[in-house]
C-alpha cells in the first residue's frame, strides 16, 4: 500500500534491459569476457563458486546469463533479483577507485590504445634518428597519443564530493556549465508549473550523475533518438535520453526529473536505478560517457530560490542550484 501523499511506483520501462540501454562495442566485449570468466570459475574455482552461491541474496536471477559473483550483475543491477550484501562482495573496493567503476573497461581499452600508440611512435622515433624530419613527426604523434590517453583518464575520473545537508537544498545532478533556466507552464509528472535547468557537460567535465535530493525513484522513461550537439537547444527534445522520475523523501515530497541526454560524442547513457530505489542527496546513480547534457526539472512554487546563474560552472552533488525556503 502506498503511504498517504506518496506516488505509487511505475513499472520498469520495458526498454531498459540493462544499465546501458544504448549498447556499444565495449559492453559486448565485457559480456564476452564475462562468459569466459564464468567458464574458468566453474572449472577451476568450484569452491569459490559454491561460497558465493551460499552468500547470494534474493529469490530470482534478473540477468539474461548465469550469475556466479557480483561482477555478473554489473550491467543488469537495475533488473532486481539476486545480489550480495556489501560485506560479502569481494570486489566492492573497486567503488573506492578514483575512476568511475562503470567506465573501467573503456578506460582500460582506450588507454591501452592511446598509450600503446604513444609507445609505438616513441620506438619509431628512436629508429629514425638519422632522419630528423621523420623523427620529429614520430615524436609529435607520440605526444598526441599520450595527451589523448591522459584526457581519457581525466574523463573517467570520480572525485569525492562534499554534499550540502541543509533542508530544502537542491544540488546539481551533473558537472558542467549551466546553459538554460526555463519556466514550464505545466509538467505532467511534476503536476504543475516547473523550472527546467540545463547543464552542458564537455569532455573535460566529470560525467557521473548524482541525485539532486534525498528521494525515492518512482519510474524511468527511456527514449531513443539522435546525437545532436548537446549545446543545441533541440538536443533536449531530439536526442537519446533517459528520464529519472523521483519523489523527495521529505515533506512535501516534491517531484523532480533528472534527464540524461546524449550528445554528438557521448552516445552511452548509464543508469543503474529501478523503481523503488532510495537515493540520498548527492548519491551517484549513473553517468553519460563523453560530452553530453543533463537537465533537472523541479516544481516552481512559492519559496523557491534559484541560486545558480546562467554560465555558472557547477559540480554534481556539491553545487547548490536552488533552495526551497518553505516546506509545504
Amino acid at each position: 500500500m502506498t503511504p498517504a501523499g506518496r506516488l505509487p511506483l511505475e513499472p520498469m520501462d520495458p526498454q531498459l534491459k540493462s544499465i546501458q540501454p544504448g549498447g556499444g562495442v565495449i559492453i559486448h566485449l565485457e559480456m564476452f569476457w564475462g562468459r569466459m570468466r564464468r567458464a574458468w570459475l566453474k572449472t577451476f574455482r568450484k569452491g569459490y563458486v559454491e561460497r558465493m552461491r551460499a552468500l547470494r541474496q534474493g529469490d530470482f536471477n534478473g540477468c539474461p546469463h548465469e550469475v556466479l559473483d557480483p561482477r555478473d550483475l554489473k550491467f543488469h543491477r537495475n533488473q532486481g533479483g539476486w545480489h550480495w550484501r556489501p560485506e560479502d562482495d569481494p570486489f566492492r573496493g573497486r567503488d573506492q577507485l578514483p575512476f568511475a567503476r562503470v567506465g573501467l573497461a573503456e578506460l582500460l581499452v582506450f588507454s591501452l590504445i592511446a598509450f600503446g600508440g604513444a609507445g609505438l611512435f616513441a620506438f619509431l622515433a628512436l629508429q629514425f634518428a638519422a632522419q630528423p624530419a621523420v623523427q620529429i613527426t614520430m615524436w609529435l604523434l607520440c605526444a598526441t597519443f599520450a595527451v589523448i590517453g591522459i584526457l581519457i583518464a581525466w574523463f573517467f575520473r570520480n572525485p569525492s564530493r562534499t554534499i550540502p545537508q541543509e533542508a530544502g537544498v537542491v544540488v546539481s545532478p551533473a558537472d558542467g556549465k549551466l546553459v538554460a533556466i526555463e519556466e514550464i507552464a505545466h509538467d505532467d509528472y511534476i503536476g504543475g508549473p516547473a523550472i527546467q535547468i540545463g547543464i552542458f557537460l564537455s569532455i573535460f567535465n566529470v560525467h557521473i550523475n548524482r541525485s539532486p535530493i534525498a528521494a525515492r525513484v518512482i519510474g524511468l522513461v527511456y527514449r531513443k533518438g539522435k546525437y545532436l550537439n548537446a549545446l543545441r537547444p533541440e538536443s533536449a527534445r531530439e536526442n537519446e535520453q533517459l528520464a529519472v522520475r523521483i519523489e523527495g523523501n521529505d515533506i512535501p515530497h516534491r517531484r523532480m526529473i533528472v534527464r540524461q541526454i546524449t550528445g554528438a560524442i557521448a552516445r552511452r547513457i548509464v543508469c543503474w536505478l529501478k523503481p523503488g530505489d532510495e537515493l540520498t542527496a548527492g548519491e551517484q546513480f549513473g553517468m553519460i560517457k563523453l560530452g553530453s547534457r543533463t537537465e533537472l526539472v523541479m516544481p516552481r512554487e512559492a519559496g523557491l530560490e534559484i541560486v545558480a546563474k546562467l554560465g555558472d560552472h557547477v559540480k554534481a552533488g556539491s553545487t547548490v542550484l536552488a533552495r526551497y525556503t518553505t516546506r509545504t
